[in-house]
């Protein structure tokens, strides 16, 4: 009798888990593309993220650790760029300018290093200026720790806000029991700081006996997008989860986002994470994608130049390797189409102060979609 309840219950929670795998809706191809895809910087292996400069050049990152400024159609290598520890998903990660960066000069980038006392990297922070493709000033920011050899989940993406704080995630580095809960520990976290790298004193775990105080939120699984919403200022993240459950969320002062208490997605075997999918004190995210398309690169159209796009959200599939358009009614998803079908893994995806979309593709380069008229 006891064997038989156990079945049963087991049978439950798969059922549950089963019917959790069907998408909430699914994106479409549109019937036209209101754009070309033209090619804008080739050679590129995986184009981790971009920043453009005032005067049109663009920055990129590629993973194996090397940082380029494209200029004038040229590929120039930058110096002094901090030794990056380059395993599984970790490498040079995310770039970003500081808002007043005319003014400044400062520009940050997430990486994984090695510094500190353990075998293995964490993802880390840093911040620079540029001349003449040096970097130079460099300052280390943030250091996560402790290091480990695992592979997965550094992260990481980086934004400001509208009051300047600067913000960050860092994926919970595979030790999903350990890291995402515990705010004593690093990972699966959203980060903010002041942009000299200091700990805002409003920060929400500031007080706490053993916080890391830079955490602003919690319970988060690999975060690799993070915008401000152009009207909100809002932060949002998208963030990936396991086999399904990959989520959108908005990011708010203190609040735990659950991962892995409660998800939608399940076990890569199949098996059960959990049989909950929402807990009291805990965020439910504003979309969620089943199956997963592991989302990567994240940006809101403000520009006015694509057929009925202003409003929009843009993500990358890294594993369906297709742009995904999401249109929005204020936090809630009305529909999603697919773009650049078949093209490859969509890494990092950003609007230009052109105006124009530029898709970082990898094994390729960075597309720009040219508006049709």
């Amino acid at each position: 009798m006891k064997n038989s309840i156990t079945y049963l219950y087991l049978f439950v929670i798969t059922l549950n888990f089963s019917c959790a795998q069907e998408p909430e809706n699914k994106a479409n191809t549109p019937n036209s593309i209101p754009f070309t895809a033209e090619l804008f910087v080739d050679g590129l292996q995986i184009p981790w993220g971009m920043a453009f400069l005032p005067h049109g050049s663009m920055l990129i990152t590629e993973k194996s650790g090397d940082l380029i400024h494209f200029q004038e159609g040229k590929k120039n290598h930058i110096a002094n760029v901090p030794k990056v520890y380059v395993r599984g998903q970790g490498g040079l990660m995310d770039i970003c300018l500081h808002p007043d960066y005319e003014t400044n000069g400062w520009l940050y980038i997430t990486y994984a290093s090695e510094e500190g006392n353990e075998k293995g990297g964490h993802t880390a922070l840093m911040r620079a200026k540029l001349k003449d493709n040096i970097l130079y000033d460099n300052e280390l920011l943030y250091k996560a720790g402790p290091n480990t050899t695992k592979g997965q989940h550094f992260g990481s993406r980086i934004a400001f806000d509208n009051e300047g704080y600067l913000y960050f995630s860092i994926g919970e580095r595979g030790a999903r029991d350990e890291n995402p809960q515990d705010i004593t520990r690093d990972g699966g976290k959203i980060y903010r700081l002041n942009d000299d790298g200091s700990v805002p004193e409003d920060n929400p775990f500031i007080n706490e006996k053993g916080a890391k105080t830079a955490i602003y939120s919690y319970g988060h699984r690999n975060p690799q997008g993070l915008v401000k919403h152009p009207e909100t200022g809002e932060i949002w993240d998208h963030e990936h989860g396991p086999r399904g459950g990959d989520e959108i969320n908005i990011i708010e002062k203190g609040a735990n986002y659950g991962w892995p208490l409660i998800t939608y997605g399940i076990n890569y075997s199949g098996t059960p994470i959990t049989d909950k999918t929402e807990m009291e004190g805990m965020k439910q995210p504003i979309h969620y994608w089943v199956p997963s398309i592991a989302p990567s690169g994240m940006a809101f159209v403000t520009s006015d130049k694509y057929k009925d796009w202003k409003g929009s959200l843009l993500v990358g599939s890294l594993s369906f390797q297709y742009l995904e358009r999401l249109t929005l009614d204020g936090t809630k998803v009305t529909n999603r189409e697919k773009l650049l079908e078949n093209m490859g893994r969509v890494r990092d995806v950003r609007q230009g102060p052109d105006g124009i979309i530029y898709v970082a593709i990898e094994g390729k380069g960075i597309y720009k979609l040219i508006p049709k008229h």
